[in-house]
């Protein structure tokens, strides 16, 4: 697993992962992807994987992002950071290898990238972001700057 900050502006029509109008056009299997070359191409394992579970909660301390990625290695999932504050959560799950003699009765497990981002709010410490994966949970906690204290002061009344 591996932190990266990055600087690249974050765009939210960047994660879209599904084409409404796949094979829907019939001068090409590309759908609306062989009309605008500049989108992103996805596959349909991609797009089986994409939608990783993750739970955001906030504590008085930090906001804390809990992903399940059952059966990946720390190695095969990365939490970056970029622009200072999109949080982005990405892995991949390989496919079985094949052999010749095998015979399958069903696949029912995805594969595929996956990738997720989050806008964090002002008052988190995206530079003290820690991670930590156990049993196919990946656990991100991002603290939170403490809250400032309105400053009181007794204002004597003259009169």
């Amino acid at each position: 697993m591996s932190l990266i900050r990055r600087g690249n502006a974050f765009d939210p029509f960047s994660l879209d992962l599904w084409d409404p109008f796949e094979g829907f056009f019939p001068f090409g299997s590309g759908g609306v992807r062989s009309l605008v070359p500049s989108l992103p191409r996805t596959s349909s394992e991609t797009a089986a994987f994409a939608g990783a579970r993750i739970d955001w909660k906030e504590t008085p301390e930090a906001h804390v992002f809990k992903a399940d990625v059952p059966g990946l290695r720390k190695e095969e999932v990365k939490v970056e950071v970029e622009d200072g504050n999109v949080l982005q959560i990405s892995g991949e799950r390989n496919k079985e290898h094949e052999e010749k003699n095998d015979r399958w009765h069903r696949v029912e497990r995805s594969s595929g990238k996956f990738l997720r981002r989050f806008r964090l709010p002002d008052n988190a410490k995206a530079d003290q972001i820690k991670a930590s994966m156990e049993n196919g949970v990946l656990t991100v906690t991002v603290p939170k700057e403490e809250a400032k204290k309105a400053d009181v002061k007794n204002v004597q009344i003259t009169g």
